[in-house]
């Protein structure tokens, strides 16, 4: 298979840099191969199979892998909040939380945020959304929500797709201030999110199970937030108290250990996606950004 889509251009160092994807072999291997498939489909995909991965990293004796993992990817440790030693199991670790002034929040009003650390892609309009990772592809909008209310309420809407890597922050914030309705979940698989499989089924995040929530804000009108599970993904934990008014960057929630991403919805007309962001979206690449930097304005 080529490494076609697996490239991403990082804004803050303003080159196109290659991804190291975690378990690449074996990722490959899933995707290309018969027999990969075959188990994928019975196997990895299936809900009770993150579970026991994700008991597995909550053990005490996971605690050793913390620290090759943390060399092996090069992590910062300056940016934790605790000493990287502290922490009992590899879950603690993963889901871990940054200094907050390590993630700045644009405090703008008139700017969205990005919700999560991760590769975003763009798209201002979501009727013309194809083509995402694969040419040719179509992502299966009217699937997404299960919702045909808000299918047309977003048809015409912007969408931001988040992408998260198991090296990345793994706590999701709110990409603007506003009140949050009680999180909704959305059966479905727990594939893979990884590039490698998102280049060969886009279609993964309207069949993962997914969160959906609501954030009715004064300055963006209805913003729809969606956490999407994947592999190994032991849970999507929401932290937040529905109902009470949130600020922009205020902690939603986290997920436990496993690659994952975040959907962020906004009605038409109600923000312009940011010209960075665009660009290399409609290329097929992803933009790497921090939780709390913009992803648009009014």
């Amino acid at each position: 298979m080529s490494d076609e889509g697996l490239s991403f251009f990082n804004r803050y160092s303003g080159q196109i840099e290659e991804e190291e994807i975690y378990g690449g072999r074996y990722l490959r291997w899933v995707v290309t191969n018969p027999w990969g498939r075959i188990s994928h489909w019975s196997l990895v995909k299936r809900a009770w199979f993150s579970r026991w991965y994700g008991w597995r990293m909550k053990r005490h004796s996971s605690q050793k892998k913390i620290l090759p993992f943390i060399h092996k990817y090069k992590i910062d440790t300056d940016e934790f909040e605790q000493n990287p030693e502290s922490f009992r199991t590899f879950n603690e670790f993963f889901c871990r939380s940054l200094k907050r002034v390590k993630r700045p929040i644009d405090m703008d009003l008139n700017t969205a945020i990005f919700p999560v650390d991760g590769r975003h892609l763009g798209f201002q309009d979501n009727s013309g959304i194809e083509g995402i990772f694969v040419k040719g592809q179509l992502l299966k909008f009217d699937e997404l929500f299960n919702n045909n209310s808000l299918v047309e309420r977003y048809h015409d809407g912007s969408m931001v797709i988040s992408r998260l890597c198991p090296i990345d922050y793994h706590r999701f914030h709110f990409p603007t201030s506003g009140t949050p309705s009680y999180p909704q979940q959305i059966n479905g698989f727990l594939s893979s999110v990884n590039p490698i499989a998102l280049s060969r089924n886009i279609n993964i995040l309207t069949e993962n199970k997914r969160m959906l929530t609501r954030l009715d804000s004064d300055d963006f009108g209805q913003v729809l937030v969606l956490e999407v599970g994947a592999t190994c993904v032991g849970s999507i934990i929401n932290t937040y108290n529905p109902n009470d008014l949130v600020m922009k960057g205020d902690e939603k929630g986290y997920f436990s250990f496993g690659g994952s991403a975040v959907i962020t919805l906004f009605e038409k007309n109600q923000i312009e996606l940011d010209e960075d962001l665009l660009k290399h979206s409609s290329e097929g690449r992803e933009l790497y950004a921090h939780m709390g930097d913009r992803l648009g304005s009014k």
